[in-house]
Protein backbone atom coordinates (compact mmCIF):
# COMPACT_ATOMS: atom_id res chain seq x y z
CA UNK A 1 0.00 0.00 0.00
CA UNK A 2 1.41 3.36 -1.01
CA UNK A 3 1.72 5.48 2.13
CA UNK A 4 2.97 8.65 0.40
CA UNK A 5 0.38 11.37 1.06
CA UNK A 6 -1.11 12.64 -2.19
CA UNK A 7 -2.48 16.18 -2.46
CA UNK A 8 -5.66 14.85 -4.09
CA UNK A 9 -7.71 11.65 -4.14
CA UNK A 10 -6.52 10.58 -0.69
CA UNK A 11 -8.79 10.08 2.19
CA UNK A 12 -7.55 12.62 4.63
CA UNK A 13 -9.39 14.38 7.30
CA UNK A 14 -10.09 17.79 8.52
CA UNK A 15 -10.39 19.63 11.72
CA UNK A 16 -12.90 20.48 14.34
CA UNK A 17 -12.40 22.54 17.51
CA UNK A 18 -12.35 24.00 20.94
CA UNK A 19 -15.63 25.12 22.46
CA UNK A 20 -15.47 28.62 23.83
CA UNK A 21 -18.99 29.05 25.15
CA UNK A 22 -20.14 31.48 27.78
CA UNK A 23 -23.26 30.71 29.79
CA UNK A 24 -25.81 33.45 29.06
CA UNK A 25 -28.71 32.06 31.02
CA UNK A 26 -27.99 29.89 34.02
CA UNK A 27 -30.08 26.74 34.11
CA UNK A 28 -32.88 26.81 36.64
CA UNK A 29 -32.81 24.90 39.89
CA UNK A 30 -35.04 22.33 38.23
CA UNK A 31 -32.53 21.69 35.47
CA UNK A 32 -29.65 21.55 37.92
CA UNK A 33 -31.36 18.85 39.89
CA UNK A 34 -31.38 20.81 43.15
CA UNK A 35 -34.55 19.18 44.34
CA UNK A 36 -37.23 20.11 41.82
CA UNK A 37 -38.34 17.75 39.08
CA UNK A 38 -36.74 17.61 35.63
CA UNK A 39 -38.74 18.20 32.48
CA UNK A 40 -40.67 15.23 31.11
CA UNK A 41 -39.85 13.66 27.75
CA UNK A 42 -43.00 15.20 26.26
CA UNK A 43 -42.03 18.66 27.55
CA UNK A 44 -38.53 18.34 26.11
CA UNK A 45 -39.92 17.24 22.75
CA UNK A 46 -42.25 20.24 22.77
CA UNK A 47 -39.28 22.51 23.54
CA UNK A 48 -37.35 21.13 20.55
CA UNK A 49 -40.34 21.75 18.30
CA UNK A 50 -40.72 25.30 19.62
CA UNK A 51 -37.02 26.03 19.03
CA UNK A 52 -37.31 24.90 15.41
CA UNK A 53 -40.42 27.05 15.01
CA UNK A 54 -38.54 30.06 16.42
CA UNK A 55 -36.19 29.67 13.43
CA UNK A 56 -33.20 31.62 14.74
CA UNK A 57 -30.22 31.28 12.43
CA UNK A 58 -27.04 30.65 14.39
CA UNK A 59 -28.68 28.55 17.08
CA UNK A 60 -28.20 24.89 17.97
CA UNK A 61 -29.71 22.70 20.68
CA UNK A 62 -29.77 19.25 22.24
CA UNK A 63 -31.20 17.56 25.33
CA UNK A 64 -29.02 16.90 28.34
CA UNK A 65 -30.74 13.67 29.32
CA UNK A 66 -28.89 13.40 32.63
CA UNK A 67 -30.38 16.68 33.84
CA UNK A 68 -33.60 16.61 31.85
CA UNK A 69 -33.09 20.03 30.25
CA UNK A 70 -32.46 21.57 26.84
CA UNK A 71 -29.02 23.08 26.16
CA UNK A 72 -29.02 25.86 23.56
CA UNK A 73 -25.85 27.26 21.97
CA UNK A 74 -25.94 30.51 19.97
CA UNK A 75 -23.28 32.06 17.78
CA UNK A 76 -22.13 35.69 17.64
CA UNK A 77 -24.86 36.73 15.18
CA UNK A 78 -27.71 35.99 17.62
CA UNK A 79 -28.79 39.15 19.46
CA UNK A 80 -30.35 39.54 22.91
CA UNK A 81 -33.88 39.70 21.53
CA UNK A 82 -33.37 36.38 19.75
CA UNK A 83 -31.79 34.86 22.87
CA UNK A 84 -34.92 35.89 24.79
CA UNK A 85 -37.10 34.27 22.12
CA UNK A 86 -35.11 31.04 22.32
CA UNK A 87 -35.33 31.07 26.10
CA UNK A 88 -39.11 31.39 25.93
CA UNK A 89 -39.36 28.67 23.30
CA UNK A 90 -37.26 26.15 25.24
CA UNK A 91 -38.68 26.85 28.72
CA UNK A 92 -40.73 24.06 30.26
CA UNK A 93 -42.81 23.85 33.46
CA UNK A 94 -39.59 22.50 35.04
CA UNK A 95 -37.56 25.62 34.24
CA UNK A 96 -35.56 27.56 31.68
CA UNK A 97 -32.99 26.07 29.29
CA UNK A 98 -29.25 26.50 29.57
CA UNK A 99 -28.12 28.97 26.91
CA UNK A 100 -24.44 29.28 25.94
CA UNK A 101 -22.68 31.76 23.65
CA UNK A 102 -20.16 30.29 21.17
CA UNK A 103 -17.29 32.13 19.53
CA UNK A 104 -17.84 33.18 15.91
CA UNK A 105 -20.62 32.25 13.49
CA UNK A 106 -22.04 28.81 12.70
CA UNK A 107 -21.27 28.04 9.07
CA UNK A 108 -20.76 24.99 6.92
CA UNK A 109 -16.99 24.59 6.80
CA UNK A 110 -16.31 24.81 3.08
CA UNK A 111 -13.25 26.67 1.79
CA UNK A 112 -10.08 26.25 -0.25
CA UNK A 113 -8.41 22.86 0.00
CA UNK A 114 -6.57 20.23 -2.02
CA UNK A 115 -8.49 17.06 -1.51
CA UNK A 116 -11.83 16.92 -3.30
CA UNK A 117 -12.40 19.42 -6.08
CA UNK A 118 -16.14 20.01 -6.33
CA UNK A 119 -18.43 21.70 -8.85
CA UNK A 120 -18.50 25.47 -8.46
CA UNK A 121 -14.88 25.64 -7.35
CA UNK A 122 -15.52 24.37 -3.81
CA UNK A 123 -13.25 21.91 -2.05
CA UNK A 124 -14.00 19.65 0.90
CA UNK A 125 -12.26 16.82 2.69
CA UNK A 126 -13.02 13.14 2.78
CA UNK A 127 -13.88 11.75 6.17
CA UNK A 128 -13.50 7.98 5.80
CA UNK A 129 -13.04 5.50 3.00
CA UNK A 130 -15.66 2.72 2.91
CA UNK A 131 -16.60 -0.23 0.74
CA UNK A 132 -19.74 -2.15 -0.12
CA UNK A 133 -20.35 -5.90 0.00
CA UNK A 134 -18.85 -6.29 -3.48
CA UNK A 135 -15.67 -4.54 -2.41
CA UNK A 136 -16.31 -1.34 -4.37
CA UNK A 137 -14.67 1.61 -2.59
CA UNK A 138 -16.20 4.98 -1.81
CA UNK A 139 -15.41 8.14 0.15
CA UNK A 140 -17.75 9.66 2.73
CA UNK A 141 -17.93 13.45 3.01
CA UNK A 142 -20.41 16.13 4.03
CA UNK A 143 -23.71 16.30 2.16
CA UNK A 144 -23.55 20.07 1.74
CA UNK A 145 -20.35 19.62 -0.27
CA UNK A 146 -21.87 17.92 -3.29
CA UNK A 147 -25.08 16.70 -4.94
CA UNK A 148 -25.90 13.25 -6.27
CA UNK A 149 -24.49 12.94 -9.78
CA UNK A 150 -21.75 15.54 -9.31
CA UNK A 151 -18.39 14.61 -10.80
CA UNK A 152 -15.55 15.43 -8.40
CA UNK A 153 -11.78 15.13 -8.59
CA UNK A 154 -11.87 11.65 -7.04
CA UNK A 155 -15.04 10.21 -8.59
CA UNK A 156 -18.79 10.57 -8.95
CA UNK A 157 -21.19 11.35 -6.09
CA UNK A 158 -23.69 8.50 -5.96
CA UNK A 159 -25.67 9.72 -2.93
CA UNK A 160 -26.08 12.96 -0.98
CA UNK A 161 -28.35 14.15 1.84
CA UNK A 162 -28.55 17.81 2.95
CA UNK A 163 -30.24 19.56 4.71
CA UNK A 164 -31.86 17.39 7.37
CA UNK A 165 -28.76 15.19 7.29
CA UNK A 166 -25.25 16.13 6.20
CA UNK A 167 -23.55 13.24 4.41
CA UNK A 168 -22.62 12.16 0.90
CA UNK A 169 -20.86 9.21 -0.74
CA UNK A 170 -18.50 9.37 -3.72
CA UNK A 171 -17.51 6.31 -5.78
CA UNK A 172 -13.78 6.33 -6.48
CA UNK A 173 -12.90 6.51 -10.17
CA UNK A 174 -9.55 4.90 -9.33
CA UNK A 175 -10.26 2.21 -6.75
CA UNK A 176 -6.60 1.97 -5.75
CA UNK A 177 -6.70 5.54 -4.40
CA UNK A 178 -8.76 4.53 -1.36
CA UNK A 179 -7.19 3.13 1.79
CA UNK A 180 -8.63 2.48 5.22
CA UNK A 181 -6.74 5.02 7.28
CA UNK A 182 -6.53 8.72 8.07
CA UNK A 183 -3.35 10.66 7.37
CA UNK A 184 -2.35 12.61 10.50
CA UNK A 185 -0.19 15.18 8.69
CA UNK A 186 2.83 14.29 10.80
CA UNK A 187 4.13 11.48 8.60
CA UNK A 188 1.96 8.79 10.22
CA UNK A 189 -1.46 7.24 9.67
CA UNK A 190 -4.30 6.19 11.94
CA UNK A 191 -5.93 2.94 10.89
CA UNK A 192 -9.73 2.96 11.03
CA UNK A 193 -11.08 -0.53 11.68
CA UNK A 194 -14.63 0.02 12.93
CA UNK A 195 -17.37 2.60 13.40
CA UNK A 196 -19.71 3.45 16.26
CA UNK A 197 -21.95 6.02 17.91
CA UNK A 198 -20.54 8.88 19.98
CA UNK A 199 -21.05 9.27 23.74
CA UNK A 200 -21.10 12.41 25.84
CA UNK A 201 -17.66 12.92 27.39
CA UNK A 202 -15.96 10.70 24.82
CA UNK A 203 -12.47 11.76 23.74
CA UNK A 204 -12.35 12.28 19.97
CA UNK A 205 -9.86 13.59 17.42
CA UNK A 206 -9.73 15.15 13.99
CA UNK A 207 -6.94 16.37 11.73
CA UNK A 208 -6.28 19.04 9.13
CA UNK A 209 -3.24 20.02 7.06
CA UNK A 210 -3.47 23.54 8.53
CA UNK A 211 -4.16 22.69 12.18
CA UNK A 212 -2.64 19.23 12.50
CA UNK A 213 -4.03 16.59 14.82
CA UNK A 214 -6.52 17.98 17.35
CA UNK A 215 -8.38 16.32 20.21
CA UNK A 216 -11.39 17.23 22.30
CA UNK A 217 -14.58 15.79 23.77
CA UNK A 218 -18.18 15.17 22.79
CA UNK A 219 -20.33 17.70 24.67
CA UNK A 220 -23.80 16.82 23.36
CA UNK A 221 -25.75 14.41 21.16
CA UNK A 222 -28.72 14.72 18.79
CA UNK A 223 -28.04 18.43 18.30
CA UNK A 224 -30.11 20.46 15.86
CA UNK A 225 -28.23 23.22 14.02
CA UNK A 226 -29.89 26.10 12.16
CA UNK A 227 -27.50 27.25 9.41
CA UNK A 228 -29.93 29.98 8.36
CA UNK A 229 -30.68 30.08 4.62
CA UNK A 230 -28.53 26.97 4.14
CA UNK A 231 -31.02 24.87 6.11
CA UNK A 232 -31.45 22.98 9.36
CA UNK A 233 -29.59 19.75 10.17
CA UNK A 234 -30.76 17.31 12.85
CA UNK A 235 -29.12 14.61 14.94
CA UNK A 236 -25.59 16.03 15.01
CA UNK A 237 -22.78 15.45 17.50
CA UNK A 238 -21.72 18.62 19.34
CA UNK A 239 -18.03 18.82 20.31
CA UNK A 240 -15.35 21.17 21.57
CA UNK A 241 -12.90 20.11 18.88
CA UNK A 242 -11.34 23.01 17.00
CA UNK A 243 -12.43 23.37 13.40
CA UNK A 244 -11.67 25.88 10.66
CA UNK A 245 -12.90 26.73 7.18
CA UNK A 246 -12.17 23.93 4.73
CA UNK A 247 -12.92 21.15 7.22
CA UNK A 248 -16.30 20.06 5.85
CA UNK A 249 -16.55 16.30 5.53
CA UNK A 250 -13.43 15.67 7.59
CA UNK A 251 -13.31 12.78 10.05
CA UNK A 252 -14.02 12.64 13.76
CA UNK A 253 -12.56 9.48 15.25
CA UNK A 254 -11.72 7.83 18.56
CA UNK A 255 -8.52 5.81 18.10
CA UNK A 256 -9.41 3.23 15.41
CA UNK A 257 -13.15 3.95 15.53
CA UNK A 258 -14.90 6.23 13.01
CA UNK A 259 -17.41 8.46 14.80
CA UNK A 260 -18.47 11.39 12.60
CA UNK A 261 -18.04 13.72 9.62
CA UNK A 262 -17.47 17.45 10.16
CA UNK A 263 -20.58 19.46 9.28
CA UNK A 264 -19.73 22.97 10.50
CA UNK A 265 -19.47 25.20 13.51
CA UNK A 266 -17.92 28.45 14.66
CA UNK A 267 -14.58 29.88 15.74
CA UNK A 268 -11.15 28.50 14.92
CA UNK A 269 -8.18 26.78 16.52
CA UNK A 270 -6.74 30.08 17.79
CA UNK A 271 -9.80 31.51 19.53
CA UNK A 272 -11.78 28.32 20.11
CA UNK A 273 -15.25 27.45 18.94
CA UNK A 274 -17.96 24.84 18.64
CA UNK A 275 -17.95 22.06 16.04
CA UNK A 276 -20.80 19.83 14.88
CA UNK A 277 -20.41 16.42 13.22
CA UNK A 278 -22.75 14.13 11.34
CA UNK A 279 -22.79 10.70 13.04
CA UNK A 280 -21.04 8.33 10.64
CA UNK A 281 -23.27 5.36 11.48
CA UNK A 282 -26.14 6.97 9.54
CA UNK A 283 -24.52 7.07 6.08
CA UNK A 284 -22.95 3.66 6.68
CA UNK A 285 -26.43 2.24 7.20
CA UNK A 286 -28.09 4.33 4.47
CA UNK A 287 -25.62 3.27 1.80
CA UNK A 288 -24.91 -0.26 3.02
CA UNK A 289 -21.16 0.28 3.36
CA UNK A 290 -18.53 -0.26 6.05
CA UNK A 291 -15.12 1.13 6.96
CA UNK A 292 -12.09 -1.01 6.22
Amino acid sequence: MNRTPAPRARLVAVASGLLAATVLTAPSANANGSGARAATAAQLTAAHTALARADVAGSAWYTDTARGTVVVTVDSTVDSREVAALTRAASTPAGKPEINRATGEFTKHVAGGEYIQLPGGLRCLVGFNVRDSAGVKYALTAGHCTNTGDVTSIGTTVGSSFPGNDYAIIRYANQSDAEGSVYLWNGTYQDITNAGAAAVGQRVSTVSPTTGLRSGTVTGLNATVNYGSDGIVYGLIQTNLCSEQGSSGGPVFAATRAVGLISGGSGNCASGGTTFAQPVVEPLSAYGVSVF
